[in-house]
């Protein structure tokens, strides 16, 4: 048994052609955060501390689509979401439709903390950020170029458009481009297991480009996207209504206890019932396990454990 951390920047077809500008950030960012998260755990820190600080660092970063480089709704607009769960108490907090405060994540840890609630949206999110004196900033302070042009190619093609996507060229059918070109979420997350078995878990987005306003994804549904207990803790990335659907998060967890498979099984063994091009995740256990599943083509990822193993990583088969 002994601490371990993962930390995710989002999965799908990311391609193998990416350009080296938009990679190399997202490569420092998680190196940079997997480095906080360590320090972190070894200054002995609680689990539930390093992962919003974690996630916390991964909002502030524009590479991610959350926080500071979140994806726009159809009307240009900003609507984060994010996330946090304590994996002993089962304490949890969540918030979506939050437009003006700066770090989601700590936003969801008052809900938790403050609220006899679970989940704040919207108004309400924002009015209880606001009476907590957490940082908010107007929202054009979200919106990069980058994804103003995303935002664009995606209302072109007349689709919601996940957060890698590949520019579509015009002369492709509408048809087509659906079949083909809906693949990546940059959501980010954090896991995290110290050496006395505690765990934790944290998720923040910004959602699909083009997205409906008022769309909420899997990222702070309990069992969906975020969820830990006293086995494990999961942060899930990929299409939110697939994550949804299969109650990823939770599966994890419930197959452990049911079936008594480990930690690297009972992933493998949810992502695999995902149809594929969907989703990953990153899980710890209380034993100090980690696991990394993924079944699109590439998930923005990183690891470490008290063992000294440590991996960063984008592509090669999740199964590795």
């Amino acid at each position: 048994m002994g601490w371990a951390i993962a930390v995710h920047g989002g999965a799908g077809d990311i391609p193998l052609s990416l350009p080296p500008e938009k990679r190399l950030p997202r490569e420092a960012g998680l190196r940079r955060c997997l480095d906080v998260g360590i320090a972190a755990l070894k200054a002995h820190n609680h689990p539930l501390d390093v992962v919003e600080l974690v996630v916390r660092e991964l909002e502030n970063n524009p590479h991610f689509n959350a926080g500071k480089g979140s994806v726009l709704t159809t009307s240009g607009t900003v609507e984060m979401e994010a996330c946090i769960m304590d994996g002993k108490t089962m304490k949890c907090g969540a918030v979506s439709g939050v437009s003006t405060v700066v770090n989601a994540i700590s936003l969801a840890r008052l809900v938790m903390d403050k609220t006899p609630h679970i989940f704040l949206a919207f108004d309400g999110a924002e009015a209880f950020a606001r009476e907590q004196g957490l940082e908010t900033v107007e929202m054009s302070h979200f919106i990069t170029p980058e994804n103003i042009e995303r935002l664009k190619q995606a209302q072109e093609a007349d689709r919601v458009q996940l957060d890698y996507t590949q520019p579509i060229p015009k002369e492709v059918p509408k048809e087509a481009a659906v079949a083909d070109g809906d693949s990546q979420i940059g959501t980010v997350g954090c896991v995290a297991v110290d050496s006395e078995g505690s765990l934790a878990t944290a998720t923040s987005t910004g959602g699909i480009v083009n997205k409906m306003v008022g769309r909420i994804g899997d990222t702070p549904i309990i069992g969906a996207g975020t969820y830990a207990n006293h086995l494990c803790a999961i942060s899930a990335t990929g299409r939110g209504e697939a994550i949804i659907r299969g109650t990823i998060a939770r599966d994890v967890a419930a197959v452990m206890e049911f079936k008594g498979l480990s930690l690297k099984e009972a992933a493998a063994y949810v992502i695999d019932q995902v149809p594929r091009g969907n989703a990953g995740l990153i899980a710890v256990s209380s034993t100090g396990e980690v696991t990394m599943p993924f079944n699109t083509t590439g998930m923005f990822r990183a690891c470490a454990t008290e063992d000294g193993y440590s991996e960063i990583a984008i592509w090669d088969s999740p199964t590795k």
